[in-house]
């Protein structure tokens, strides 16, 4: 029970953190709107953080936290010390390099990323200048993510979770303060944005100090090159490097189809960019707070079991995973699916973010809706092939999954528009969740233990139960129309979300099911 509770912490506060981004987000929609230069603004912030995925949490935590959980249940803690200090060490001298070459390379960047915003020259010239004040973003969040990777290991959940709300804190003060200041100056007031993120940058890493230092874990990073040679040479070191390869290859997909995306995107209607962002960030709540807190703990225990040469024990991780997966991520799937339209509204429908926005945006989520089981679900199908150190096996599927889903791109686009693209990425992570699933089954990792026919049938029943009741609270509410009783509208969405987990899990129980039985690692 103590893995679900972990889990759970992880949970809520990153809930604290997605309500604050919510809040961010629902100041600078309020603020700024869906335009060319919001647009601009996305544009822009994406880029560090595709890197950020790269060196950060994607493809260096994939590598990292095996090798580290190996080397703390095999070999001690002055090696594992070690370790950290020879990775941090590299991975500075890394990322300082790479802000150089990125802010030097911006304008390529920025073309790469969305060349159809050369339509909009203001725009396109605001999103070159953000992304050069803002590249070095990505020195801080990767060596917050490394500093995250270290203390989960060592089963701290709290202080990493919760890091992510000051990002948000700070964003949310540069969009109330700094804004009307820029604007006052003749500055254009987007550009108030850059201050808060690269504040957010500072405020993360330096949270995180204190709590690796309590552990004794604070890296000492070495500054000459003969520290760097010798961090380059250790075994451990290089085995990081090589596992992060194929890593790279499939995180590097994953942006690639970002990428494409965004092109995509930025060759659509004016606001294109700004719609999907949207619903980006609603999807978020579900892939965050189930997938990423069941990946955090999972991965570390993953990893020990693997060096402890426990195959039952591995098979019964993946196994709980799964069951939380399906138990949760199906309800919010027919939320997003049944409910996109209120969650919108209630979100983002204000100022200067219209109807019009709300039902694109909408659509954009309900897209995300289709796919959400599959997005969530490789969060805890994936470590299971990288606490083996396989990293080839996902890179491989990915990079099929990539062709699959711009192969939908071509047939889903003319359709529906933006729409398409969160839409042909959720069908994509379906695909994605299946093949790692058949992969683990055909290595021998996984056993599913019995039960699951009966579980999956409870679950598809109340989800129905559920649906029905949602399509009902849409079109009894008048979700866009409360011009001037806004809290009463939020009112209602609590009244609405509070009956909805009431039916949910009311149905689960009338069915037979036994929650601590599911939530207890060990068996339907």
């Amino acid at each position: 029970m103590s893995l679900f509770k972990s889990a759970s912490t992880i949970s809520l506060l990153t809930l604290a953190s997605r309500v604050a981004g919510l809040v961010r987000d629902q100041l600078f929609a309020a603020t700024f709107g869906a335009n060319a230069m919001t647009d601009a603004f996305y544009v822009a912030f994406r880029i560090p953080n595709l890197f950020r995925r790269l060196f950060g949490e994607g493809a260096f935590s994939q590598a990292f936290v095996p090798v580290l959980a190996a080397s703390k249940a095999t070999h001690g803690l002055e090696a594992t010390k070690l370790l950290i200090d020879r990775v941090a060490t590299l991975l500075t001298w890394v990322l300082v390099l790479t802000c150089v070459l990125g802010v030097l390379g911006t304008p390529l960047l920025v073309w790469a990323m969305a060349g159809g915003m050369q339509q909009e020259p203001q725009a396109y010239a605001a999103a070159t200048t953000m992304t050069r004040w803002m590249f070095p973003y990505i020195l801080f969040i990767s060596l917050v993510s490394m500093a995250s990777g270290i203390l989960n290991t060592w089963r701290v959940f709290a202080v990493p979770a919760a890091t992510p709300v000051l990002l948000n804190i700070a964003m949310i003060a540069a969009t109330v303060w700094a804004t009307p200041w820029f604007r006052s100056h003749g500055i254009e007031p987007i550009y108030a944005q850059i201050i808060g993120v690269m504040l957010g940058g500072l405020l993360q890493l330096g949270v995180q100090i204190p709590a690796l230092k309590r552990l004794g874990l604070f890296p000492n990073i070495g500054l000459t090159w003969s520290l760097v040679r010798t961090a380059w040479a250790d075994d451990a070191t290089k085995k990081v490097a090589k596992l992060m390869v194929p890593a790279l290859l499939g995180v590097g997909v994953a942006q690639i189809s970002l990428f494409i995306n965004t092109q995509i995107a930025s060759r659509l209607a004016p606001g294109s960019v700004s719609w999907l962002s949207g619903a980006d960030r609603l999807m978020e709540f579900p892939t965050a707070m189930l997938g990423v807190a069941l990946g955090v703990v999972l991965m570390p225990q993953l990893a020990g079991a693997k060096a402890a040469n426990d195959p039952k024990q591995y098979s019964a991780m993946l196994d709980w995973g799964l069951r939380l997966v399906v138990l949760l991520a199906v309800p919010c799937s027919v939320a997003l699916l049944t409910f996109a339209t209120p969650l919108v509204a209630v979100i983002f429908h204000y100022g200067a973010f219209t109807e019009r926005d709300v039902a694109q945006t909408a659509l954009a989520l309900m897209g995300w809706g289709v796919g959400l089981l599959g997005v969530v679900a490789i969060k805890v199908l994936a470590p299971g092939f990288y606490a083996s150190h396989n990293m080839k096996t996902p890179a491989r599927i990915a990079v099929a999954v990539l062709v699959i889903t711009q192969l939908l791109n071509l047939a889903l686009v003319p359709l529906f528009q933006h729409a398409a693209l969160t839409l042909s990425v959720g069908l994509g992570a379906l695909i994605n969740a299946t093949w790692l699933l058949i992969g683990l089954r055909r290595r021998g990792s996984y056993l599913p233990v019995p039960g699951w026919w009966k579980f999956i049938l409870q679950v598809l029943a109340a989800s129905a139960l559920l649906a029905v009741f949602l399509i009902w609270a849409t079109s009894a509410v008048p979700w866009t129309q409360f011009a001037g009783a806004k809290l009463e509208r939020v009112g209602y969405m609590a009244l609405v979300l509070l009956a909805s987990a009431a039916i949910y899990f009311v149905a689960l129980w009338a069915a037979g099911m036994k929650l601590r039985k599911v939530v207890h690692p060990g068996g339907i």
